[in-house]
């Protein structure tokens, strides 16, 4: 096995993510020169060259990318192996990692971490905001204690919950003419301009699957990955937005406002994603139960 220490990893994962040894060796505190030798001495016990360099750029080899999420999952085990050595170090300080939809990260999640930091002062969360795809490849990967992701199809080995039913609504300004309707139809949604989801979305699948048999007039004025990007095209006043109940939930906006949408209504299953056969940590348990306790006050 090739002799490196830890050290060499950081500096691999800091270039890897700046793509310059000058901002690279600032974000580790060390100089550039001792960067250049710590990436010199793990390609060559590796045997093998992890960047590209030219005089503007350093990118990673095909090599590297290959060993880049390796790299980084390696460290992260061995920083939670630490976090979790002694019999002094109290259950309610260890890390918690979740994994959840970006509507979830940005809307309810900080009301729920805030609570319950209020009961356990020294809890440490980490929430990756990705994908329904990556929620799940987390938690399947064990780079997350558990996720938080909506229904599309469940991978072999994990274990959906479900905790609420929630609709798709359309999002416009207030000052556009069609928000002082009750409802819209999905062919009205399409006929005038419009944003929408990128192919690659969970949200796009599920919305292609239940949308089969209406046909959109026109196309869509541009597309985006996630809901809260379109949120702020329609801010912008590029068009209107189909987003789930949760990621508008109870609209407050100084400029936007929501209506139902109809023929069809579409909906979507939010739940709680877990490893098969893997027994959460106290507080990764506790934190579960203060989501799933979130969705019940509100039911």
């Amino acid at each position: 096995m090739p002799n490196f220490d830890l050290q060499d990893l950081y500096a691999f994962l800091a270039l890897s993510e700046h793509g310059s040894f000058r901002y690279a060796a600032e974000a580790i505190c060390i100089s550039q020169s001792a960067l250049s030798r710590r990436i010199e001495k793990l390609e060559t016990l590796l045997g093998v060259r992890l960047f590209d360099r030219t005089t503007r750029r350093v990118t990673l080899t095909q090599t590297g990318r290959t060993f880049a999420p390796r790299a980084r999952h390696l460290l992260l085990e061995f920083e939670e192996a630490i976090e979790g050595i002694g019999d002094g170090i109290a259950h309610s300080s260890r890390l918690v990692t979740v994994a959840c939809v970006p509507s979830a990260a940005n809307y309810f999640m900080p009301q729920v971490i805030s609570h319950f930091r209020m009961q356990f002062p020294e809890a440490r969360i980490r929430v990756i905001d990705t994908s329904a795809g990556e929620v799940a490849s987390a938690v399947q990967n064990r780079k997350a204690d558990f996720g938080l992701s909506f229904l599309s199809s469940i991978d072999v080995g994990l274990v959906f919950t479900p905790l609420v039913d929630e609709t798709y609504q359309a999002v416009c300004r207030r000052d556009d003419p069609r928000a002082q309707r009750t409802s819209l139809t999905w062919e009205e949604f399409f006929a005038g301009d419009y944003i929408w989801l990128d192919k690659s979305s969970g949200n796009r699948l599920l919305l292609d699957q239940a949308l089969g048999k209406v046909t959109a007039r026109r196309q869509p004025v541009c597309e985006t990955l996630h809901v809260t990007a379109m949120l702020g095209m329609v801010d912008a006043g590029l068009g209107l937005a189909a987003a789930p109940a949760m990621a508008v939930p109870g609209y407050t906006h100084a400029v936007l406002t929501t209506l139902p949408l109809t023929n069809p209504t579409v909906k979507r299953q939010v739940g709680l994603i877990k490893k098969a056969g893997r027994e959460l940590s106290p507080q990764a348990a506790l934190l579960e139960a203060a989501i799933t306790s979130y969705f019940l006050t509100r039911v």
